[in-house]
């Protein structure tokens, strides 16, 4: 299994010229891994030895339900109050180092390529307790309950342990490393893993309702954003409002690897 991109931090050198890849639209948002330096962390209340990295937000007219952070977590730095919002819901990916989750009174420890769902109210706590720093990707989004649907159960698992599905008629090119069921209601968001091997693609441009965070874990490709092709590579996050068209082409003996949110299984609001 190839190792996920973790940035860490760190400034440029005085003469290294300004980065011209990061964009900002009004249908995507591309950010580089090169501008991921110590001078774009965050630091939030209750968390210890720890910054952050916030790559999405909501926005009024933009993407608007999650947010994006890359954590990275000192020796014997966490949080036993990490989530101010108890209606939201939690999606962690680990990147680098080994974690301690702990829900409901339940201690899980998390290596790299762990997976952790946290329910919206769980009782939940993280701690790095090794010598060495861990990084984990958090993702973040206000539960939708829906009358006579349960809320999903916390779990934990590591996509080491999932066989990827393959995409129809694309000949094990283009696969999907799956946490939850699609079709399990009680969800509204999902969190995959999106795998290429060199030649792969997908083959038309996606236009559809769901937003989508895509961070890249592994390789480089050419991906179509709104109507522009951009060339992305192992540690660049994209930011896509509903309806952006995209697409991807991987070039032989490349893997092309990206950890992927988007929002789902509940009705369109009809005001705004």
């Amino acid at each position: 299994m190839a190792k996920y991109f973790t940035p860490k931090g760190g400034l440029p050198p005085q003469s290294k010229k300004a980065d011209d890849k990061a964009i900002f639209t009004n249908a995507y948002v591309l950010i580089p891994n090169s501008v991921m330096s110590d001078i774009v962390t965050s630091y939030f209340p209750f968390w210890e030895k720890t910054r952050a990295w916030v790559l999405a937000r909501p926005l009024s007219g933009f993407a608007e339900t999650f947010s994006q952070y890359i954590m990275e977590v000192e020796s014997n730095g966490g949080s036993d109050n990490p989530e101010p919002d108890k209606k939201s819901q939690g999606f962690i990916f680990v990147t680098c180092g080994e974690l301690e989750l702990i829900i409901d009174g339940k201690a899980h420890k998390m290596s790299e390529g762990g997976y952790a769902y946290i329910s919206p109210s769980s009782d939940w706590r993280v701690k790095n307790s090794s010598a060495e720093n861990v990084s984990f990707h958090w993702i973040r989004k206000r539960y939708k309950k829906i009358k006579g649907i349960e809320i999903p159960k916390s779990f934990v698992t590591n996509e080491k342990n999932i066989e990827p599905i393959t995409m129809p008629n694309t000949d094990g090119k283009w696969s999907t490393t799956r946490f939850v069921d699609p079709k399990d209601m009680s969800h509204d968001a999902h969190v995959n893993i999106v795998n290429f091997i060199g030649g792969g693609s997908i083959p038309f441009a996606e236009t559809h309702v769901m937003e989508h965070g895509l961070f890249v874990l592994e390789g480089k490709a050419k991906y179509r954003l709104n109507e522009n092709w951009v060339d992305v590579e192992a540690g660049d996050f994209m930011w896509l409002r509903a309806f952006c068209p995209q697409a991807c082409i991987v070039e032989n003996g490349v893997n092309f690897r990206y950890l992927l949110y988007k929002d789902v299984n509940r009705h369109m609001p009809l005001t705004i």
